[in-house]
This record gives structure tokens, sequence and C-alpha cells, in this order.
């Protein structure tokens, strides 16, 4: 990609906050047409960059040329003038609004003092999703899309405003692998019209698999872009951490070990039938399958939020009957949710308080209520188990990086002494180092006897993580895998089949 003017370069461009660097000396190139992958730990500077571009952060020092000519200064308004647009993880839509105004919503703006004409709305919104080869109802609510067509609608948005250059801040990332595949697809259709796209992720598979060029980032600056040829995940994971990554097999086996958890054809309507598995002390069990194999819904049934209609639990071998969660808790099993920031924490509340959320009760003393030494004690015993990185214990959870974000709600079902606790898909938007220091806490609350079952899209996760798997399909398990017996590509291939 030389000889051609790019359409968005960046020389020595830096920006401080206060007396905090946050980007220094970032020379950067994006040619149109270009699917280029940003990629680094949280706090490397990619959302600063990417905002700087944006026209939210003036840059301190450094220039910014859009099609060879100077754009300083520039304010949001500007850049999406220009054709630059942002998908943030939060995708940023009006959820009381429906498919058809999200989309339109940059014209609507554009002539505020006129009478908003739906006709002329539907028909942009239907010319774009027709772009994306897609079909939504143009008149339901986004509150009622799922999270795969909500990314559809943010694309389609940008793309009636005129894109030239898209940036996706991890669009992926409560995705399944199919919902992925298929915006994967979308991305190299937009490449074909000659839109730049900047992919932001996490997800190293999907880098090497979408990228043409790979942009490293680490403590505010560039380390290097590379043709995606040149590199692999291994290499990148190393360019983004300095540290070797290790992922080998780790499974064991565990048939020895005593019976903890025991599911015998359980199964409720529409949702998954006749399960039968038995999870051992201090095992560490895999479930993978697509959107709708009922993995989730199974989760939510052995934490008691949904109702079995069918089959028998056993926890030690005594029979349990769970009408709530509560009841789930009190016998001892815990349950991570997919969706941290939405059921996981209380993001405007204070790291600590949302540590001993799940167990307030049992803290509280003669007069209800809960004495400070003891709250500040609790947390911080976790804080430190857990390596949260966080100055204060008072700060509130939204402060927190997603790696940390996710430690927090893991230290508050940690603090209700688990027998069994359930993780799904507990390393979504978390950086590879992060990752890997989850995978380093389930082994060790394996090692203490805690029997964990797994959730995950990543067979890369399952297989480095997990002594058996699992593979689930329409609601029902279709059969077991020992990690290093199968390969990924084969485990992979039965997913997908």
């Amino acid at each position: 990609m030389t000889g051609a003017t790019p359409f968005l370069r960046l020389v020595g461009v830096s920006k401080q906050f206060g007396g905090v660097r946050a980007l220094t000396d970032i020379d950067w190139e994006v040619q149109a047409g270009e699917i280029h992958c940003l990629v680094g730990e949280n706090g490397c500077g990619k959302s600063t960059l990417i905002k700087t571009v944006a026209g939210v952060h003036p840059p301190t020092t450094g220039s910014i040329e859009i099609d060879g000519q100077p754009v300083l200064p520039l304010d949001p308004a500007r850049a999406k003038a220009l054709g630059i647009q942002v998908i943030f993880q939060d995708l940023s839509l009006f959820p009381n609004l429906s498919v058809a105004e999200n989309i339109a919503v940059e014209t609507n703006l554009e002539h505020a003092l006129k009478p908003i004409r739906k006709a002329r709305m539907r028909r942009i919104a239907r010319d774009v999703l027709k772009r994306l080869d897609f079909d939504l109802d143009l008149h339901v609510t986004v509150a009622d899309l799922s999270v795969a067509e909500r990314q559809i609608v943010a694309i389609a948005r940008g793309l009636a405003a005129e894109a030239r250059l898209i940036f996706m801040d991890e669009p992926t990332a409560s995705l399944t692998r199919t919902e992925v595949d298929r915006l994967l697809s979308i991305v190299s259709r937009l490449k074909a019209t000659g839109i730049a796209i900047v992919f932001v992720s996490h997800r190293l598979d999907e880098v090497v698999k979408i990228a043409e060029r790979v942009t490293v980032m680490r403590d505010g600056r560039k380390v290097g872009t590379w043709p995606v040829a040149e590199v692999d995940q291994r290499r990148i994971a190393h360019l983004m951490t300095g540290l070797e990554i290790n992922q080998s097999i780790v499974a064991r086996d565990m048939n020895a070990a005593e019976p903890l958890l025991q599911v015998e054809k359980l199964s409720r309507r529409g949702e998954f039938a006749d399960i039968d598995f038995t999870l051992r002390r201090g095992e560490v069990l895999g479930i993978v399958g697509l959107l709708g194999s009922g993995r989730t819904e199974l989760a939510l049934t052995l934490f008691g939020m949904h109702h079995a209609e069918g089959g028998t639990i056993a926890l030690e071998g005594r029979p349990l009957r769970l009408n709530s969660n509560r009841d789930a808790v009190r016998a001892g099993i815990a349950y991570v949710s997919e969706d941290r920031l939405g059921l996981g924490v209380i993001l405007p509340q204070s790291i600590g308080d949302n540590i001993i959320l799940a167990v307030m009760k049992g803290m509280a003393n003669g007069l209800g209520l809960i004495p400070r030494e003891r709250r500040r004690a609790l947390a911080d015993q976790w804080i430190k188990r857990l390596s949260i990185k966080i100055s204060s214990a008072d700060r509130p959870v939204q402060a927190l990086s997603g790696g940390n974000q996710q430690r927090v709600v893991l230290a508050k079902w940690l603090a209700t002494r688990p027998k069994v606790l359930i993780l799904d898909s507990p390393t979504v938007g978390v950086d590879i180092k992060n990752k890997q220091g989850i995978y380093e806490v389930v082994a060790e609350l394996a090692r203490q006897g805690v029997g964990v079952i797994l959730i995950s899209d990543e067979v890369s996760e399952v297989f480095a993580t997990c002594d058996r798997v699992l593979h689930m399909r329409g609601g029902r398990i279709l059969g077991e895998v020992i990690p290093g017996r199968v390969s990924e590509h084969e485990l992979e291939e039965r997913i997908y089949a």
C-alpha cells in the first residue's frame, strides 16, 4: 500500500491531559478502501487516537491530513463532514426510536427546523440496508433488536452520513461466532465500495482473518504497522504486551475426582432438552455451541433464574430445588453473566460496593448495618487476590478498563465462596493480558476444589482452560471432547457443521 496518497495521515501526533501523556509522536496512515486493524491492551491509547481523529480531542502537537490536505483544527462536526464515522462499543443508538429513524438521524439534524419526512427517512434506510445486503424491519424500535442487528443499524447510520472511513471499536465483543462471520462479510463489502475500515478488536483471530495491515500500540506509542501476512496471533500478542503468552493445553484427567454437580435429563421447553453431565470437584468444564444452542439458557437454569420443566440437579449428592437465584447462591452456585455491564455490575457504584453486593446480608451487624471496616476489609481482600488495578475501592466501576470490570464481577461472586462457578463468556471485550489473568484465576479456583463451568464462543479459550468440553446444538449436548485428543480445528468443524 505505497504510492497512493492515504485517505488519513497523522504526523507526530501527541496528546496530553494535564501531566499525563496519552499519545506520543504518532505517525500513522490509513488508505482508502483498506481494512486496517488497530490493536493494543486497554489503556494503550487506542480510544484517545480514535477520538483525536474524530475531532473530540484536539492533538497537543502534530498534524492530521485527509486526502493529503491538513484539516486541523478539527471538531466532531467537521470530522463527520469529511467522512469520518466512529461506531463505539456501546453503539450510541437511540433505543426508543425505530430502525429508520436511527439510520437517518443525521439527515434529520441537518434540517432540524423542517418537519420530519418519515417517507424520506425510510427510503434512506432501505437504500443503505440494501447496500449492506441486509434486511431489517424499518419500523421496529432498536431496543427490540439483537446486539448483532444493532451493529448493522450503527454501520448503516454511518453509510447514510456518507462515511469514507469508519472506526469500529470492539464491534464483535458481544457477538457469537456466526454473527461475527456475518459482520466480517459486511466489512469486506464496505471495502469493495472504497470505504476504509479501522477495526479495533481483542480477538486476534479476527485481526489476522480480516485485516490487510495491523498497527500495534503500547503505552501511548505506535509500536509499528505490519502487513497482516507478516505477523501471526502469537507475534501480535507479544508486540502488544511485551510478554510471551502461553496458551498450551492444560486438560487433566478428572475421572477419579469426586462428583460435585450432577445434572440428569434437565429440560426446559423451547430451550434445551435431556441435558446430562457431571461436573467433578476441581474440574473446569467447557460448553461451546452456536447462537441458539441453549448454552446460556442452561446456565440461567442452573443458577435458578429459569425454572427447569423436567430432570434433576444435585449438588454433592443432594437434590436441589432452585426457585430463584437466591436459592442457587445459598446452595453454593455462582454465575458470572456474559452481560457484565447490564447484569454483572452497577457501573456508577463503587468497586467496594459492587464486591459486597452478593454477601451484604451476611455482613450486616445486629442493627442491619454493614460496618465500614468490614466492607473495606472484604473489598481489599478480593482486590488484592484478583490483582484489580485501582487507586481506591471507592472509585466507580465505570472508571475501570473492561478487564478490571470483569475482575470486579468475579470478586463479587467469589466473595460468596461458591462450590460451583458458572462463567458465561468471561473474557468478552477483555484484552489479551487480562484474559490470561482470568485464565489463571480459573486455574487457581480449580486447584482449590471449585467446580467451574466455562461457556465460550472461542474454541482456543476452552482448549487453553478446560479439562473437558461439551458441544451443544439445538438445546442438546451432541458430544464431549478432551482438549489434546482432538484438535481445535476438529472441534470448530463439529460446531460449524
